[in-house]
């Protein structure tokens, strides 16, 4: 079964023997045409249930629901997953860690921090759908973002990865208009609407890239659950036509990447943003890195765009470097709240860094053997260049290895097609350029590999941090050679920092005494505390209890991957359900 709920068993082409390597899956082989004609059988229609991203099922409200909507449990297990099989969407055993993390706050007022969801003062239907996500306890993050957004301030934070920030956001808001979304949404067009219908959302969440902006609004269908909110996605290289057919059947909460959503609005009689209450830009380091600073700038400043004084807008980035300061100061309130969880640009050590001398020739020879060595869990493997993902994708795939590959070439629905595969663990090997290098959030990622090591050691921090999310554990392999030097300074101290340990080979660039990190640059434009690395309102969280029950099972500890396979642990390393004592659990 896929994450979608759908068995995608007959998607695949058939294999005529079993061919797999050591323990690894078969490999698999895609028959798109079937794919792209697979329906629903229960929905004929088009597959309300279906799993592409723009026409992911969501729910469906009703006037006559009234305030409290009824369950629907066929979407909530899909949303939420199977209590018995599936994993959490929560954290990991080792989720005390993150409280270990020092939090700076700056503004003219610093909202006290949370301890439980239940003091957030959410709505009783988003306080249900955090326990059907099985949040127990707010990360650092949600800690401070949570009554800030609540209490109305704008809000520039800046959290590592893996740190809970999409939620951080959503619950806040969403719950915000939960009790107000009858008074505050427009209209919902009737059944037999004209296609002249405009979207008018509340919410507008605007990410980088495709892959990010489609896993905000599937967290988006979770927390909008029970809800009148109707949430939707637009984003470039896919058919517009499906995108401006979900609009038309009423948005409140919209997600998208910039270029499309200037289209949208370029377009006319789409997409207005009048009645707009809040503004969300993820990633803002990243887009303003990639160019996107006009599209921005065009969004946030359109003729329709709500300019009233309740309008927040919130800014999260990995970074506080002058361009993301810059575009703060042209848009938050002056009394913003600026939250930084940890030190800028770093990571966490639930995650154990190995580094390994090899040269370009053998990398190919090198990865086969890591995979057939290690144990089987999904393994995204980072590469540099869209032809080498091609290459080692073929590499492996005609050595019998389950691998799937995903990049900038490839259109829409086979990335999308990709990432479902790896997801759902019927390919668990996931090539990749930098495109799933920020933001993506997938359950069970256990092994990182940069095949191509970078030459930025934030990118480098964005690679691994796509494993161990949330208190988890996970292991980032990395290939260094001589063409590596430029990043070898900063990867030591990296893994100084988290106590890791530092190959001879890297000895040469172990730094003399104390570590000291490039801080962000100064200017005038600079608000109080942005430059400061140990100023503000610093709040030194400890660590709680580490007996949080997380659903997770029994806690394996006796080797690096954390699969729980001596202890019954609740999902196998593919994270598709508990143990399968027939199928290996595959």
């Amino acid at each position: 079964m896929s994450d979608t709920g759908l068995d995608m068993s007959s998607l695949s082409k058939p294999i005529k023997e079993i061919e797999k390597v050591g323990d690894w899956i078969p490999r698999q082989a895609y028959d798109y045409q079937a794919y792209t004609a697979q329906k629903d059988a229960d929905h004929p229609r088009g597959a309300p249930y279906g799993q592409w991203a723009a026409s992911g099922a969501r729910y469906e409200w009703k006037e006559e629901f009234g305030d409290v909507a009824p369950r629907d449990e066929r979407l909530e297990k899909m949303l939420f997953g199977d209590d018995d099989n599936d994993e959490p969407h929560g954290a990991g055993l080792d989720f005390s860690k993150l409280f270990q993390l020092k939090v700076d706050i700056e503004g003219v007022k610093k909202p006290e921090p949370i301890s439980e969801f239940k003091d957030a003062g959410l709505h009783p239907i988003m306080l249900e759908n955090v326990q059907l996500c099985k949040y127990d306890k707010p990360t650092p993050i949600q800690r401070y973002c949570i009554p800030s957004v609540m209490q109305g301030y704008d809000l520039l934070s800046c959290a590592q990865t893996g740190s809970g920030k999409t939620a951080a956001f959503l619950i806040p808001i969403l719950s915000k208009l939960m009790g107000k979304a009858k008074r505050l949404a427009a209209p919902r067009p009737s059944a037999d609407a004209s296609r002249t219908y405009t979207a008018e959302p509340l919410v507008l969440i605007v990410a980088p890239t495709r892959e990010l902006a489609t896993q905000i609004f599937d967290e988006c269908r979770r927390f909008c659950y029970r809800s009148m909110l109707r949430p939707c996605v637009v984003y470039g290289g896919a058919d517009s036509t499906t995108q401006k057919l979900e609009l038309g059947k009423g948005c409140d909460v919209l997600v998208g990447t910039p270029g499309r959503l200037n289209d949208f609005l370029e377009r006319g009689r789409i997409l207005s943003l009048r009645r707009i209450k809040f503004v969300v830009i993820d990633e803002a380091d990243e887009m303003l890195d990639m160019g996107f600073e006009p599209q921005i700038r065009k969004i946030l400043e359109a003729s329709d765009c709500n300019q009233d004084d309740d309008k927040q807008v919130m800014m999260f980035s990995a970074t506080f470097q002058k361009p993301v300061r810059k575009l703060a100061a042209d848009f938050l309130a002056d009394d913003f709240v600026q939250i930084k969880v940890g030190r800028i640009g770093s990571t966490h050590n639930n995650i154990t860094q190995h580094v390994l001398w090899v040269d370009d020739a053998k990398k190919k020879a090198a990865v086969y053997d890591l995979l057939c060595n290690a144990p089987p869990a999904r393994t995204l493997i980072f590469v540099n260049h869209k032809r080498t993902a091609d290459a080692l994708d073929d590499y492996l795939y005609n050595l019998k290895l389950p691998t799937t590959s995903i990049h900038g070439d490839r259109t829409q629905r086979e990335r999308e097609d990709a990432l479902i595969a790896f997801r759902s663990g019927k390919c668990p090997i996931l090539i990749a350029t930098g495109v799933a290098s920020r933001g993506l959030d997938i359950k069970n990622v256990m092994h990182i590999i940069n095949y191509d090591m970078v030459s930025n050691i934030d990118e480098y921090i964005h690679r691994i941090g796509r494993t161990a999310r949330i208190g988890n554990h996970g292991l980032a392999t990395s290939f260094f050679n001589d063409s590596n030097a430029d990043i070898g300074e900063n990867l030591v101290k990296i893994l100084i920092e988290n106590g890791q340990e530092v190959p001879d080979f890297l000895e040469q660039y172990r730094p003399d005494g104390e570590i000291n990190w490039d801080e962000p640059d100064s200017d005038d434009e600079a608000a109080p505390g942005f430059d400061d690395p140990t100023g503000g309102f610093g709040v030194g969280l400890t660590a709680g209890s580490a007996g949080d029950d997380w659903g997770n099972g029994g806690a394996a500890t006796t080797d690096e991957w954390n699969t729980g396979n001596d202890s019954g642990a609740a999902a196998d390393a593919w994270g598709s359900g508990g143990a399968d004592t027939n199928g290996g659990g595959w």
